[in-house]
């Protein structure tokens, strides 16, 4: 089985030796562009960006629509209804075609549930062939193993998108659990042999996975395909300038970029990219470090260039982007239409970010929400988002001989308050240890709501 510290040259160790001198996040894409847009009110300065599928020709946009932070009637009226607003979703996604996107992924598991029948109610307005629909097989419970209900959850998936086929298929999530979860979900099932034939009969146009944590899983499936059993049309993997080299420095089971779309790129595998911002936490960096990118582009929002990274590589098919609000999707459309590569300088520059970003020590939750709900209530993607944002905003007051103490004790307290309601702060986790099982960056979740808690007690003490 391969070892990515031994296939790759860029492991962290020798990274952090060489610091100076490293460049080259790999090869620069030369790419195709759409035909052009007509309409006057476009927010880009030019086309959106292309990427052809080597194994159907599909010209896919550059920039994918991740559809697992939808926009609710909660968000609007100021209410905790977790309601898809549909209005919201069919103005953005009319915007997004209008404008060159044509990539949408989602899932049955996403947004409580309802992404999928809100997605396949807002793209059905359109032409079957102007668009095209990822989703996933995300069997992850254990009741839904059976063959006949994973079956069901694929048909329910057709079902929901008001499609006959599905574009772009994904085993959900594959490495969490490592070989004997997978097998229990794909294999023992005959599920795998079942997607198989979905994609022989046109069901299916292409198949692929999405990849957390064990790399022997992530190994095996390439084994497959290398022993002709089967071939993925692509592979869905988590890429930003921070997993590039360092994916362990924020999760000790995930495995650095470098290694997966290397695998990938030596296959011709295309890849489509989740967490370019890593949760957001590349959108929203310390005070420090901002000032150091507005130095270099000051025209350039923060997040630009981390999407900027994640489409260099020349075998990146789309960059997934969860764009809950308008703003999103147009801040976006700016940064892909067209893409402006990263260079081998500006390549090295945000590698010593990606170490600076990493010794501020922030938990690496990305926001997915798979955590949640919490049976006891806790909001524990907003405490730990409140969390992360006070390490970036030095709000992180260690002590009362700290000369910032007051001030940033103040700013800790009243924005846990405001942001997290009381009675879903992290003093109310009793540890008991559901949320792990769900968690991608395999954080240890109670572990870290005691931590906080115990940090907050003190702060609310004057300690």
């Amino acid at each position: 089985m391969a070892n990515k510290n031994k296939e790759t040259d860029y492991g962290r160790r020798r990274f952090l030796r060489n610091i100076g001198i490293l460049s080259g996040a790999g090869v620069i894409a030369s790419c195709g562009v759409k035909p052009t847009n007509d309409d006057n009110d476009t927010p880009q300065s030019g086309e959106m960006t292309m990427r052809v599928n080597p194994n159907t020709g599909d010209r896919v946009s550059l920039l994918g629509y991740g559809c697992m932070r939808l926009p609710t009637l909660g968000m609007a009226n100021g209410t905790e209804d977790t309601t898809i607003d549909q209005e919201a979703v069919n103005q953005s996604v009319d915007y997004a075609l209008k404008h060159g996107v044509n990539y949408f992924d989602t899932s049955p598991v996403y947004c409580q549930g309802q992404s999928e029948k809100v997605m396949g109610i807002a793209l059905s307005r359109y032409p079957r062939d102007s668009y095209y629909i990822a989703t996933k097989l995300s069997n992850f419970a254990e009741q839904i193993w059976p063959r006949e209900k994973s079956i069901e959850m694929f048909e329910n998936s057709l079902k929901n998108l008001r499609t006959d086929y599905i574009d772009y298929l994904l085993l959900h999530s594959v490495g969490q659990g490592g070989m004997e979860r997978f097998s229990k979900r794909y294999l023992d099932n005959g599920i795998l042999d079942f997607l198989k034939e979905r994609r022989t009969d046109g069901t299916i146009r292409n198949l692929g996975f999405s990849y957390h944590g064990d790399i022997a899983v992530f190994d095996y499936l390439l084994e497959l395909m290398d022993k002709g059993e089967i071939h993925w049309d692509f592979v869905q993997i988590q890429l930003n300038y921070i997993d590039w080299h360092f994916a362990d420095e924020t999760n000790p089971v995930n495995t650095d970029a470098v290694y997966l779309y290397g695998e990938l790129h030596k296959r011709g595998i295309p890849s489509v990219i989740m967490e370019p911002l890593l949760g957001g936490r590349l959108a929203t960096v310390s005070q420090p470090i901002a000032a150091k990118m507005k130095a270099r582009r000051p025209d350039d929002s923060i997040a630009t260039w981390a999407f900027r990274y994640a489409g260099t590589p020349e075998d990146v098919l789309t960059v997934l982007s969860g764009m809950t609000y308008m703003e999103h999707l147009q801040e976006n459309l700016k940064t892909f239409s067209p893409l402006d590569p990263i260079t081998d300088d500006e390549d090295a520059f945000l590698q010593r970010i990606a170490v600076e970003i990493i010794e501020n020590k922030e938990i690496p939750c990305t926001d997915c929400k798979y955590c949640m709900p919490c049976p006891y209530g806790v909001d524990i993607p907003t405490v730990f988002k409140h969390y992360n944002k006070c390490i970036k905003n030095d709000n992180m007051p260690r002590n009362a001989t700290d000369p910032r103490y007051n001030e940033a004790r103040k700013a800790f307290l009243y924005g846990y308050d405001l942001s997290v309601p009381r009675l879903r702060q992290a003093d109310r986790c009793i540890g008991c240890g559901e949320c792990k099982l769900h968690c991608p960056q395999n954080i240890n979740i109670p572990d870290m709501m005691a931590k906080i808690d115990s940090y907050t007690d003190n702060l609310r003490k004057n300690k």
